[in-house]
């Protein structure tokens, strides 16, 4: 018997959901989440070829109607897929879905190119910042302190922020690794200014990368070497074919 207090659900309004999908800036927006990383609005912007403006628009319709989370960093904002179902959707998607004609290349190559490799501040960040502080770890050259063992960030470490009370100290390795790396072993002995070890929070790997004095000695040296070079007007760093051989022989580093 039905009451006053009744309620009937119809069928689920698939077509609604799929009108967010169906937009090309907010389809661009969660292609470029779907990797499970936390980006910014401007990035984002720039991965969907759109101004500031618009991209803010369809990201706030985006979080209204539940596919996406915000996470605030400072004075950033940092977006990212609301479930794993969201990017189940997307790969059902993209397996029926004609591919896009390329216009242009250089927006996304420059978004592309951040992420792969780039400066923070005066030392590297991106997959290849991240990768160089993965192999320190694992050869010993640096050592966690807590109970993890990657390089993992903490919860409480903020995206894109350097990262307070860092829990790594130089490993019994370090010596050797960082000759090897051409970095002179007096490099890691104290000195009465800048720390030798920091970490940042990188906001595209969404894991700790290495700064501080040790991390800008390596950025020297990379650059120097010829192994890295830097890009005109842009913090983006491109890593050589010398420089991924070199990398990949002495501490294993491998980046696509």
């Amino acid at each position: 018997m039905e009451t006053s207090t009744t309620v009937h659900r119809g069928d689920a309004d698939v077509a609604h959901v799929a009108a967010l999908f169906a937009d090309p800036t907010r389809a661009r927006v969660l292609v470029a989440l779907a990797d499970g990383r936390s980006l910014p609005a401007g990035v984002l912007a720039t991965e969907a070829g759109v101004s500031a403006q618009a991209a803010s628009a369809q990201l706030a319709r985006l979080r209204e109607n539940g596919l996406i989370d915000v996470e605030q960093s400072g004075r950033h904002r940092y977006y990212r897929l609301a479930s794993d179902q969201v990017a189940t959707i997307l790969e059902a998607l993209a397996v029926i879905a004609p591919t896009e004609p390329v216009r242009s290349l250089r927006e996304g190559t420059r978004a592309a190119a951040l992420r792969r490799a780039r400066t923070c501040y005066d030392h590297l960040a991106g997959r290849l910042g991240c990768a160089v502080t993965v192999a320190l770890l694992e050869r010993g050259a640096l050592v966690r302190t807590d109970e993890r063992t990657t390089t993992e960030r903490r919860p409480g470490d903020r995206l894109s922020s350097r990262v307070t009370d860092a829990p790594y100290e130089l490993g019994p390795a370090a010596p050797d690794v960082l000759a090897s790396l051409g970095v002179s072993p007096d490099a890691v002995g104290p000195s009465g200014g800048r720390p030798l070890l920091r970490f940042c929070v990188d906001w595209s790997e969404q894991r700790h990368h290495l700064g501080g004095r040790l991390g800008a000695d390596l950025l020297t040296q990379f650059l120097s070497a010829g192994w890295v070079a830097r890009r005109p007007r842009h913090r983006a760093v491109d890593l050589t074919d010398v420089g991924a051989d070199r990398l990949k022989a002495l501490i294993g580093v491998e980046i696509s």
